[in-house]
């Protein structure tokens, strides 16, 4: 397909078997991982000329607290399984699928004693979002053994790990970190305060500018990022007893053993090509006729640190006029305010300026927040950014920059409405004494999406009955000051009562002008 140029550029130590050298003693964080949703592979794998298969039933291996899985099971008519070795994460994963009805079946098991079960369906989606660098040989084959068992002819892999190019100047920090962990930890320290103490021993290190440094520069940035990260994060991220880095070309026949094939990136910007490549170095990619050995190469031309890829058993692929029909047939919604989207757009290259007049007649069609197909998107853009190559082109940069998302059909979206809105109203009443919980469920998109903890507390005070602005701030200011949380101005913290009610009521009429109408429209607010 043609295209415009639409863009220019200006741990710890092993305490028992249970957990297979897996990080234990810290709960996981409480995010939510959009790639996980299989909606989102229509339009990624249609871009490759693939045809993504109709979701009934799929399965997250390693699901940590569950928010992901939950979410995805309320917010579709597809029936969620999922497994996670960690009995507190699994309580939590369970008692959200209790309370939202959502159906999901959600296992305290290791991945052998799940893999084996007898009982479990066919899946025609299966997610493994970053357990593959944290687990053991042993642990990986019976993964590839599921997989080649429980995965329907069609079915969809959505696999992420850590790449060896991007980490091969962290990699011996990382594990220069974990023997810190292991060996100069205190007697009966947590893992939260070996993880520190780790830190603090590499960057006293560096301080004394050791040659590693000089001939890594690029490292003291990465320390420093660390150094704003969750610590329970970092905790399960670095501090893993088995911690690997692998090359495409490594995993490929690891999958192709479970009659897998490579689909395409799940990373939207990857489908943008010159987001992330020069032209000369296009030119040279295009001239490695083996595909394997030319992914793994890219991998070394945008210094990739972490993989997201679908794998595809049995992949079909599409005929030009068949890629056409079914790309033209999906939905999608915006999601961001239209008046604060910007025209610009980071890749691995950097920041690129978009293409103002090619973006403008788009972004004006999908400001009305309703669900509009590709199709209808032609029909109604002018002839320069109608042709579908161009067209598809902007949605992956606008889906890349999350301003739109995939809408699912009108009789699935009425079908997760109640699951949804009884799993938001136990989120949004957990917002009452936590701020951990940062995303809710939509129904239109069959997925998440991200409300700040403020926001949470607004949508809760217009549940109980509070219909302005003004209530709103007068439901939240005395949540938020027994959570300890003040309000931010330019960065600096505000002490008093009367300047924290003012950014409070900023904030909220803000939020019921700019973020509570595509709340409404996703169906995460009436």
């Amino acid at each position: 397909m043609g295209a415009l140029a639409l863009f220019t550029f200006d741990t710890g130590h092993l305490m028992s078997n249970w957990h297979a050298g897996y990080t234990a003693e810290t709960a996981y964080t409480y995010g939510y991982y959009t790639e996980l949703n299989p909606l989102r592979t229509q339009l990624l794998l249609l871009n490759w000329g693939v045809q993504p298969p109709k979701v009934g039933t799929a399965c997250e291996l390693g699901f940590g607290q569950g928010m992901s899985v939950n979410i995805h099971a309320a917010a579709s008519g597809t029936r969620w399984y999922g497994n996670d070795f960690n009995p507190a994460q699994t309580a939590f994963a369970q008692e959200l699928a209790e309370v939202s009805g959502n159906g999901a079946v959600l296992s305290e098991q290791s991945f052998q004693e799940f893999c084996t079960r007898a009982d479990l369906p066919d899946f025609d989606f299966i997610a493994l979002h970053g357990i593959w660098s944290w687990i053991s040989p042993e642990n990986h084959a019976h993964i590839c053994d599921f997989l080649a068992r429980k995965l329907k002819p069609g079915g969809v892999l959505y696999i992420s790990y850590n790449t060896q190019a991007g980490w091969a100047a962290m990699a011996p920090i990382r594990d220069l970190m974990e023997q810190h962990s292991r060996v100069l930890s205190a007697p009966g320290q947590d893992s939260l305060a070996r993880v520190s103490s780790a830190l603090s021993f590499v960057n006293r290190m560096m301080e004394t500018k050791p040659r590693y440094l000089q001939a890594n520069p690029t490292i003291a940035v990465r320390l420093q990022q660390l150094g704003e990260q969750d610590p329970n994060y970092l905790s399960h991220e670095y501090f893993n007893h088995y911690w690997h880095t692998v090359s495409f070309a490594a995993i490929r026949p690891v999958l192709a053993a479970a009659k897998l094939d490579f689909a395409g990136s799940a990373a939207y910007p990857d489908h943008v090509p010159l987001l992330n490549l020069l032209p000369e170095q296009l030119d040279f990619l295009a001239q490695i006729p083996d595909a394997t050995f030319r992914e793994t190469t890219t991998d070394f031309m945008v210094n990739r640190q972490f993989r997201q890829d679908y794998w595809v058993k049995g992949s079909r692929r599409l005929n030009a006029h068949e890629q056409a029909t079914a790309l033209r047939a999906v939905r999608i919604l915006l999601v961001a305010p239209l008046e604060q989207i910007s025209m610009k757009v980071t890749g691995a290259l950097g920041e690129a300026e978009m293409d103002r007049d090619s973006y403008a007649p788009l972004l004006a069609l999908l400001g009305d927040y309703q669900p509009h197909s590709i199709g209808e998107l032609q029909q109604r853009l002018p002839e320069k950014v109608a042709e579908l190559g161009s067209l598809l082109q902007m949605l992956l940069v606008l889906a890349h920059k999350s301003c739109i998302a995939p809408v699912q059909d009108d009789a699935a979206i009425a079908l997760a409405r109640p699951a949804t809105a009884r799993l938001n109203r136990y989120l949004l009443e957990k917002a009452l004494g936590r701020t951990d919980l940062a995303a809710l469920a939509s129904p239109v998109t069959g997925g998440g999406v991200g409300v700040f903890h403020l926001q949470q507390l607004f949508l809760l005070a217009r549940l109980e009955g509070h219909a302005t602005p003004e209530a709103w701030v007068g439901f939240a200011w005395p949540l938020f000051r027994a959570l300890q949380q003040t309000m931010m101005r330019n960065g600096v913290a505000l002490t008093s009562e009367e300047d924290n009610l003012a950014e409070l009521s900023k904030h909220a009429e803000s939020f019921c002008v700019t973020v509570l109408p595509i709340l409404q429209a996703l169906g995460v607010a009436d």
